[in-house]
């Protein structure tokens, strides 16, 4: 994984995960905590409600991104400039400041005045994103969207968010964000928690991960919860999505997201070995379709993801026969069939290899072919 140096601040693998608080100086913000038009204000709630809470870097939103409202332009996002320039100026602490934005124009001005770093919105739909962002040596979050100025993060499916993100490349120092939100009409609840399920497979562009979930609808529709009340749903998914591979937590609720984004780290596995001048990087990859991302970041056409990975499912409730049955078909498939002492079995093996063992299963019954048919479907 390759880490990025947003103005000395490491991110990535070999960093602990990074908070990223909010500032608005948009009247439309829908949270209105982190609204302010003073910037004598915004800085007291900068030091007092993010740093001194534990951001790492404070993102500051010239506009709301809401799809409801109109899109500012360029011209319009500069004369909302001042302001933020005033609050970094005013800031006593110390963080990485970014500036959200979609437009070259306003990246540029902002990194010459004082920012550390650019959230694009849209995706380098502006060609000319990069280049400035290259030429400042600014880290820059990438969020996936369509090629258009005034779509951000308009895309549903997940392998559509994976090319998004790709369009316009990357630079050295991108962190990518997978746009979890309604940015669309089209896009539904589910898209984002296929999204989230399937978090792993961004780690294939080798590149930091950015996760916008604070609040998201997508979390608090589980529990009934109003955003007001969506802050334990909020946390639960920050472990999870640090566990899964996200580096940088971007939150309204700075000090409780930073606690739940330590226990995440803690309890993630630990990939990288190093010694004799060697690295070593165990990929976390749990499916073949996390496996197939990182084929294509390496260039590898081969199809070899069915050998990459193992799984391992219990079987109860077959019979002597069809057990004899199941472990006659893994010895045939090349996969792995263990009997326990007081009933009950594990089947594992690779995801090609349990598919052989479906297809080896000679005249299984309705018992035998439902549980193998159970196990196949969960190998893709």
């Amino acid at each position: 994984m390759q880490n990025v140096d947003a103005a000395g601040l490491g991110i990535g693998d070999d960093y602990p995960p990074r908070i990223m608080g909010v500032l608005n100086v948009s009247e439309e913000s829908p949270y209105d905590p982190s609204v302010f038009n003073d910037a004598g204000d915004a800085a007291e709630y900068v030091d007092a409600e993010l740093i001194d809470e534990g951001a790492d870097i404070v993102d500051v939103g010239l506009e709301s991104a809401n799809k409801r409202f109109e899109v500012l332009s360029a011209e319009e996002e500069l004369d909302r400039l001042d302001t933020a320039l005033d609050v970094v100026e005013s800031v006593s602490g110390d963080a990485v400041f970014s500036i959200e934005t979609r437009y070259h124009e306003v990246a540029e001005e902002a990194l010459s005045r004082g920012f550390d770093m650019v959230n694009d919105i849209c995706g380098f739909a502006d060609p000319e994103m990069p280049r400035v962002c290259e030429e400042f040596d600014a880290a820059v979050a990438k969020m996936a969207s369509p090629p258009d100025l005034e779509r951000p993060g308009a895309v549903e499916d997940v392998d559509d968010i994976y090319e998004a993100l790709q369009m316009n490349g990357l630079t050295d120092k991108t962190i990518v964000d997978p746009a979890f939100g309604g940015w669309s009409e089209a896009k539904t609840l589910e898209d984002d928690r296929e999204t989230f399920r399937r978090l792993r497979e961004f780690r294939g562009l080798d590149r930091p991960i950015l996760v916008s979930i604070n609040r998201k609808n997508f979390l608090r529709e589980f529990a009934g919860r109003s955003t007001e009340e969506a802050l334990p749903v909020s946390l639960a998914a920050t472990s999870m999505a640090v566990e899964r591979g996200a580096h940088v937590i971007r939150t309204h609720d700075v000090r409780e997201t930073r606690d739940a984004a330590l226990i995440g780290e803690a309890f993630a596995r630990d990939r990288v070995r190093t010694g004799g001048g060697v690295s070593v990087e165990e990929l976390d990859a749990t499916t073949p379709r996390e496996v197939e991302r990182h084929l294509e970041r390496l260039g590898v056409e081969d199809d070899v993801t069915g050998d990459a990975v193992v799984r391992v499912f219990e079987l109860d409730g077959l019979s002597a026969a069809d057990e004899r049955t199941v472990a006659a078909a893994a010895s045939d498939g090349g996969a792995t069939f263990v009997r326990g002492s007081d009933g009950g079995a594990l089947l594992f093996g690779t995801p090609d290899a349990l598919r052989a063992t479906r297809a080896a299963a000679d005249s299984p019954s309705d018992a035998a072919a439902a549980a193998l048919d159970a196990v196949v479907s969960e190998t893709r």
